[in-house]
């Protein structure tokens, strides 16, 4: 997933009506994984205070450990003044409002007035939980000192488990997943002391297949990555940028190396295609022999595969197979092995290269139709038990299928954070922001969502540390079991206090004390002992977590949409903090969604899993190891989508207009005006400072404003029904849906899928938006020439249509992806509005033509100056 999110949404910009009818300011947040609020208001200002000295920590035994430096943006007083203005602003308001209650309409006097206090609250608590962010910056200098500069040449570094997770080959395309696993194995980090579990939650045998080529071309990959030094370390992207700066040790050999490792990557993605054809090829020609039974799926060994056949049937189908645990590289010892010289046989010279591979392993749980299998989540808390049977190392990073490393310090980076002496020993995750490849330039729909994971995520890391958000985060494994902190643990303390909990294989409950040592370090068993086996395919089963407290205190939080927000929210309750750490290169990075459809129903998945979370797991009512602050800002980051209740009564409200003539939700009109232009003027203001601080770009923030809108009409309101439906009605709440990545394309493809219309019920709400602001628009314009205005209304009838005009402006990036093709060319959208305003325009004329029989075009010199317009904003 992503990130995320999406953080879909925001806290208002304090929420003060335009023109009669809506929000001073989009509330920005476009689309964060995991739903938190994001408003464009800062609160404090860029730069940073000199560092502290670099940090170390000390164990148990008392060794000194290399972690990171620790940088704070300068607080400018004049930046957090503004915030308090803007507040006073605001306060200011209400109360002018309250005591002047004069509208044509009290019935949406009201409703504006309760909307508008919502905007005020959230965009507050948006703005508190950012108050004080704090930079941390991994010392990987002092690391290496401390855990690799040993005279024989070892590394003291912790064991590391790494999770992926992939469903579909086809929705996920298997050569993202593959070069996700060929990143890891290829990272800077000790190759004895990592191991890659690959979750195939659909039993694939293509996923299989796949990942056994894949570790056949790792024995070439990997040790060209250590033998030039390269970055990234996944080919496709690697390949896909014709020069980089050399910064590896033997100039002379790489140019005919990178020549010989293309060639060898493009018959390796040959490979990967043909297996789609080759698999069922080969099962046809078995099942022939057979002639009798289900048509089988064969592996290469002539085998039937245990998981899903391309024929379904019983207990070979999705939902119903057999579980598999298959090692396909086994553990690669602590010496090194180095190469072979240059050959015939082998042109690649890596003599001077050590060529060992981390173990690798393939999993596919056990799958029955008399169970709910909890998707995601489900499959990594088999991850968790399979692991510790195998490795058992004191710290996992996961990721999601189609993200992979795209710096090979990422690791190390964050094992700073886990050993630092301040707060190391108390730190459940290290999360990364999450960074996107094949994203359109302009990003159309926010898919980098820069203001969530540069602005909040830095601002949460001044209070207790930062949201989980899916993919691209390092744990502590006894953090996951749902063990207290060392701050929080009695003098009576246990790791294991109640073995029930955990299931009841004695194999894994026993490895549960050896994973809080954190140099504790084990060569892996063979997974081909009888007695492992019994122990895998037990944890493996789906009845294993019958009366355990999997999916609830212990790993992955089950039955919601938004499983990591909610998991990370778990940790935090439990007393642990989170670090965020941003890197550059950038650490990892992934696809995202440029289809507005896709990117659509995303974002609907977090947003109604982030309010289905504030009302199952509610922040304001969790115990008191949550920080007050942490408290606040996961109130936001859930019940963010309440807003676009009242956002879509704004930006609907020109209706009333068009049909009733001149309308106020306020009065008077001027004064409503002018506190209107302070508070949006401010926020704007609050929005520049966060850009500074947080070291965003200006489009960055626009797309952020745009996409909330669209969210905001789009999505949210749906999500808000879904879930006030399972309140009432007791059903189910927002369900999974795996979101398509595009393939990887061609030049002459590029972008292709952004250009795809896939109409669905998601579009209509934003498109009436576009229509009743456009007939908004056309309409003032056919009623200033035939209704006689003086120039004192058409001046202010001028200023509403500016708040239709700036709506219009923020859903453009929707109206030019329901246009498809033809948005190649967006000069066509503006002359499609301009045709609307005057059909509109000519149809009022029309219509007053009809009803008084002639058509008079004058104005008054003078007059009493009316706002005859409602345009929202």
């Amino acid at each position: 997933m992503a990130p995320q999110a999406p953080a879909n949404g925001g806290a208002g910009q304090g929420g003060i009506a335009a023109g009669g009818a809506g929000p001073s300011s989009s509330e920005n947040g476009a689309g964060h994984h995991g739903g938190s609020s994001e408003s464009n208001g800062g609160g404090v200002a860029g730069g940073t205070t000199a560092a502290p000295p670099s940090s170390v920590a000390a164990n148990a035994n008392g060794k000194r450990h290399g972690t990171r430096k620790r940088r704070r943006p300068a607080v400018n007083p004049k930046d957090r003044l503004l915030t308090l203005l803007r507040l006073i602003a605001i306060i200011l308001f209400f109360i002018w409002r309250i005591r002047h209650p004069r509208a044509d309409g009290m019935w949406l006097w009201w409703i504006s007035i309760v909307g508008d206090f919502w905007f005020g609250v959230t965009w507050l608590l948006n703005q508190v939980a950012k108050l004080n962010p704090i930079k941390r910056v991994p010392d990987l200098a002092l690391l290496k000192q401390q855990f690799d500069d040993f005279p024989d040449g070892n590394s003291n570094l912790p064991r590391l488990d790494v999770f992926i997770n992939t469903v579909d080959p086809i929705n996920e395309p298997m050569i993202y997943t593959m070069n996700s696993i060929l990143s890891i194995l290829a990272v800077d980090y000790p190759v004895d002391r990592t191991a890659t579990y690959l979750s195939d939650d659909g039993g694939s045998i293509i996923h299989y297949e796949g990942l056994h080529e894949t570790a056949n071309f790792a024995a070439l990959w990997v040790p060209f990555c250590r033998k030039h030094c390269i970055e990234p370390r996944a080919p496709e992207s690697y390949f896909a940028v014709k020069s980089r700066p050399y910064t590896g040790n033997t100039p002379d050999e790489f140019a005919d190396d990178h020549r010989r490792m293309s060639r060898e990557y493009d018959e390796f993605k040959v490979r990967l295609d043909a297996m789609f054809t080759k698999i069922p090829e080969r099962s046809d020609a078995y099942n022939a022999e057979v002639k009798e039974g289900a048509k089988a799926t064969w592996m290469a060994d002539g085998t039937q595969w245990p998981g899903t056949w391309f024929d379904p049937t019983e207990n070979h189908k999705k939902g119903q197979h057999a579980g598999i645990v298959k090692v396909m590289l086994n553990h690669p010892g602590d010496e090194p092995q180095f190469g072979a010289p240059a050959s015939a046989a082998n042109p690649l010279d890596f003599s001077a290269v050590d060529v060992r591979l981390p173990m690798l392993v393939y999993i596919s749980r056990e799958k029955s139709p008399d169970y709910d299998h909890q998707k995601k989540a489900g499959a990594m808390n088999v991850q968790l038990r399979v692991s510790a049977l195998l490795t058992n190392a004191p710290f996992i990073i996961n990721f999601d299928g189609d993200h992979y490393v795209n710096n090979s310090l990422a690791f190390r980076a964050a094992m700073c954070f886990m050993f630092d002496r301040r707060d190391g020993d108390n730190t459940a995750f290290v999360q990364f922001p999450q960074r996107f490849d094949d994203v359109d330039p302009t990003d159309r729909y926010c898919n980098h969502n820069r203001v969530f994971f540069d602005a909040t995520l830095l601002g949460l890391n001044g209070i207790q540390g930062p949201s989980y958000v899916g993919t691209g985060c390092m744990f502590r494994r006894i953090a996951v079991y749902g063990i207290d902190p060392p701050r929080w643990r009695s003098d009576d303390f246990k790791i294991v206090d109640n073995a029930n909990k955990f299931g009841n294989s004695m194999s894994f409950i026993n490895s549960i004390p050896s994973a809080a040592n954190q140099e504790w370090s084990m060569t892996s068993p063979p997974a081909d002992e009888e007695l492992i086996k019994e122990e895998l395919d037990n944890v493996m089963k789906c009845a294993y977590e019958d009366g355990t407290e999997f999916g609830k205190e212990i790993g992955w939080v089950y039955n919601i949409a938004t499983e990591d927000v909610v998991t990370g929210f778990r940790l935090h309750r439990t007393g642990w903090r989170s670090m965020y750490c941003r890197i550059e290169p950038d650490a990892f990075r992934g696809t995202a969604p440029i289809n507005l459809t896709e990117r659509l129903y995303q974002i609907l998945r977090w947003s109604g899993g982030s309010l289905e979370m504030f009302f199952s797991h509610c922040p304001l009512l969790a115990g008191r190891r949550l920080n007050f602050m942490q408290r606040i800002a996961y109130t936001n980051m859930t019940a963010y989508p309440i807003s676009s209740v009242f956002l879509v009564f704004y930006l609907l409200f020109p209706v009333i207009w068009i049909f009733r003539g001149e309308f106020y939700i306020q009065k008077p009109f001027p004064t409503y005006v002018l506190y209107l232009v302070i508070v949006i003027v401010m926020t704007e203001l609050i929005g520049m400072v966060e850009i500074k601080w947080a070291g965003l770009t200006l489009l960055d923030w626009i797309r952020n404003e745009q996409f909330y809108i669209t969210g905001a009409t789009a999505v949210y309101p749906l999500a808000t029904l879904h879930i006030v439906l399972k309140l009432v009605l007791h059903g189910k709440g927002v369900s999974f849906k795996l979101t398509a990545k595009q393939a990887i394309s061609t030049v002459n493809e590029k972008y292709a899928e952004m250009y795809i219309v896939q109409w669905a019920p998601l579009l209509i709400p934003t498109i009436v938006v576009i229509a009743v602001n456009v007939a908004a628009i056309g309409a003032a314009i056919g009623k200033a020439i035939v209704g006689g205005w003086s120039l004192l209304q058409m001046a202010d009838a001028s200023l509403g249509l500016v708040f239709n005009a700036w709506i219009l402006l923020l859903i453009y990036p929707f109206a030019l992806g329901i246009m498809g093709r033809w948005s190649k060319r967006p000069y066509i959208l503006f002359i499609l509005f301009v045709i609307a305003f005057v059909v509109v325009a000519a149809v009022v004329v029309a219509i007053h033509a009809a009803r008084t029989g002639s058509v008079r075009f004058h104005f008054r010199h003078s007059g009493g100056a009316s706002f005859p317009t409602s345009w929202g904003f």
